[in-house]
């Protein structure tokens, strides 16, 4: 279970985590080429990586809970303002 909220935690951080290997990414792009656009994706694989290994050394959770842990996190806030939206058109329509 702590493999989980630390895969979350690490999901939700992924935009911050971008500005950290930002350096990182663009030393590489002499060798390989990465567009504007993955460059969320390559933060979020490190992220959950990073997440694999704490919960690796902590021996907490499987790889689903990890994996499913990073998306929760990664789409929360996302999600909150989708339920947020969802129950203020059903308290209007009452």
């Amino acid at each position: 279970m702590f493999g989980f909220i630390i895969a979350a935690a690490a999901g939700f951080l992924t935009p911050q985590i971008e500005t950290i290997i930002a350096p990182f990414v663009k030393g590489i792009e002499e060798h390989i080429v990465i567009a504007e656009t993955e460059k969320r994706l390559v933060a979020f694989m490190v992220a959950m990586l990073i997440a694999g290994i704490a919960s690796a050394i902590l021996y907490s959770g499987t790889a689903f809970w990890v994996v499913a842990g990073g998306v929760l996190g990664y789409f929360g806030t996302r999600i909150v303002e989708a339920v947020k939206k969802f129950f203020d058109e059903r308290n209007a329509s009452e």
